[in-house]
């Protein structure tokens, strides 16, 4: 397996490239932006997308996702319950400041209940709603790696404050799916450095009480 997870955007989101090696083929995960230098790794690795995924519709995941469909016929996969969010890309643009993106039809739906398969890769799609309502982390469980989008990060969580954020969910997913896998679990976060969940269990104040999110 291949994995290569670079920053892209003005909220440098982590924007990751996942390949069979065997068969070249590759899932995009939250392809916010810099679509040319995406396609320029894709290109130098000798890969073929042929899934994008992203883990919640805001604009800094999700930007880019129409472009990198429109260059490669990668269908979108997103969960139902972030399409409102997804409906309102131009005014988070608005909200940032930025140019609003082009928009795409959402292929393919992310649900817990049907992983998703690439090759010899396999994803566990995790519901895990608080930073969004359809937030979503893929896990591998032969890799003992998680892509966690804004639910987890290094040292912190997902803000809660923007609209469809529930902190008490947030902390459900948290605690009932995130903390539920092992110690070693490798964690490539929506922003920032990597980490592992028992680094988390052990040390995130947001996960072991000495900060209450609200």
């Amino acid at each position: 397996m291949l994995r290569i997870t670079f920053p892209v955007g003005p909220l440098a989101c982590n924007c990751s490239i996942v390949a069979d090696e065997a068969t070249r083929e590759a899932l995009i995960i939250d392809p916010g932006d810099e679509i040319d230098e995406l396609l320029r790794r894709v290109r130098e690795a000798g890969l073929t997308p042929r899934l994008i995924a992203v883990t919640h519709a805001h604009i800094d995941h999700i930007g880019g996702a129409a472009q990198l469909k429109a260059a490669t016929g990668a269908p979108l996969a997103l969960h139902d319950d972030d399409l409102p969010i997804y409906d309102q890309l131009d005014w988070q643009a608005q909200w940032l400041g930025l140019a609003p993106p082009s928009r795409t039809a959402v292929d393919l739906r992310l649900r817990e209940s049907e992983p998703l398969r690439l090759g010899s890769l396999s994803f566990q799609v995790l519901e895990t709603p608080g930073h969004t309502p359809g937030s979503v982390c893929l896990y591998q469980p032969g890799e003992a790696h998680l892509f966690a989008g804004d639910t987890l990060f290094a040292g912190s969580v997902g803000r809660t404050d923007l609209p469809g954020g529930d902190g008490r969910r947030l902390l459900r997913s948290l605690h009932e799916k995130l903390l539920a896998l092992p110690d070693a679990t490798a964690v490539t976060p929506g922003h920032g450095e990597f980490t592992t969940i028992g680094r988390e269990r052990a040390e995130n104040p947001f996960l072991n009480g000495r900060v209450r999110l609200i």
